[in-house]
C-alpha cells in the first residue's frame, strides 16, 4: 500500500509493505522519517520539535548529506539536498519487498551556489526487520567535479547511556569535540553524553555490519560504497541550545551515519556513483 500524506505540514508518502513494515519519507529532503519494522516499534528518530520547509532541516530520520559534509567547504553546512523538494519517482511492491525512488536534479537555484549539473537518486527497500537506502550520484554535465555526502542516519534508542556500538575495534578516527586523531580501542563503544567522531576507512578495515545494542534490541548496521562512519550525539549542553530538539532527547538518539567524506570523491562527464546504507532488528 502507497498513499500521499502530511508530515511536519510538507508532502510525504508512507508505504506499508504486505508483512506490515512501514517507511514514511518526505518529499522535503528525500529524507525517510519514519520505519516500523514488521510486528516492531519506529526505529527511526524524529525530533517532535522538527520543523520542514523552504531552507530547513529536518532534526531526525535519515537527511541526505549532498554534496558537501559539515562546514568542510563553501556550501552551507551539509550541503543542499536535505533541504530541497526532491520529485517522487516510483513506489511498488516487488514480491512483498516495498520500493521507493526520489529525485533531485540540478536547477538555478543549486547552480548558483554550486556550478555543476548533476542527478541525485534515493531509492529505498523494506520489507519484514530489513531497510536499504541506496544514494546515486550521477555527472549530468560536461566537466569533472568533486563532493562528499552521508547519509545522517538518526537511530531511535531508549537510552544513550545503555547504548554500545560494536565493530569500530582499530579504526583511526578524528575527535571532534577533543581535536584527537586515534584508533579505537574500545569495542563495542559506550557514550556518556557528546560524541561526534569521523571514523575513516571503517569498512575497508572491518567488512561485518556494526551492532548497535539497546534496550530496544540489536540492530545491524551494514554499508556499500561508503568507505567512512560518522557517529554523533549532541550531548546534554548542545542539545539544550537546539531549538529543534527537546533537552534531553539526546539520551533518545544516536547518529550512526555512513559516509564518504575522508577522500573527496570525483565523478567524470556521465559517471555515476552508488552506495547504501542497511538496517536490519
Amino acid at each position: 500500500m502507497i498513499k500521499p500524506v502530511q508530515v511536519l505540514g510538507q508532502p510525504a508518502m508512507w508505504l506499508r509493505a504486505p508483512d506490515g513494515a512501514e517507511v514514511t519519507v518526505l518529499l522535503h529532503g528525500g529524507q525517510l522519517v519514519s520505519w516500523i519494522p514488521a510486528g516492531d516499534q519506529e526505529r527511526l528518530y524524529l525530533s517532535p520539535d522538527a520543523v520542514a520547509g523552504p531552507g530547513q532541516a529536518v532534526r531526525g530520520g535519515i537527511p541526505v548529506v549532498f554534496p558537501q559534509f559539515a562546514k568542510n567547504g563553501p556550501l552551507p553546512s551539509h550541503g543542499f539536498a536535505r533541504d530541497r523538494i526532491w520529485q517522487w519517482v516510483e513506489g511498488a511492491d516487488r514480491g512483498g519487498v516495498m520500493i521507493g525512488v526520489l529525485r533531485l536534479v540540478d536547477d538555478d537555484a543549486t547552480r548558483s551556489i554550486w556550478p555543476h549539473r548533476f542527478e541525485a537518486e534515493l531509492s529505498f527497500s523494506f520489507s519484514g526487520l530489513q531497510l536499504d537506502v541506496e544514494l546515486a550520484i550521477t555527472n549530468q554535465g560536461e566537466a569533472p567535479f568533486d563532493f562528499t555526502a552521508a547519509l545522517h542516519s538518526y537511530l531511535r534508542i531508549d537510552d544513550l547511556r545503555r547504548a554500545r556500538l560494536a565493530g569500530l575495534y582499530g579504526v583511526r578516527y578524528f575527535d571532534k569535540v577533543s581535536g584527537l586523531t586515534q584508533p579505537q580501542e574500545l569495542d563495542p563503544l559506550g557514550f556518556a553524553g557528546e560524541i561526534d567522531r569521523i571514523y575513516y576507512h571503517a569498512h575497508e578495515i572491518h567488512k561485518a555490519p556494526l551492532s548497535l545494542s539497546t534496550a530496544m534490541g540489536r540492530m545491524m548496521i551494514s554499508s556499500g560504497g561508503f568507505n567512512d562512519v560518522v557517529v554523533w550525539n549532541p550531548g546534554p549542553a548542545k542539545a539544550a541550545a537546539m531549538a529543534d530538539l527537546p533537552d534531553d532527547d539526546w539520551l533518545r538518539m544516536l547518529c550512526v551515519e555512513a559516509a564518504a567524506i575522508g577522500q573527496p570523491l570525483t565523478l567524470a562527464p556521465g559517471q555515476q556513483w552508488v552506495a547504501r546504507q542497511g538496517f536490519e532488528v
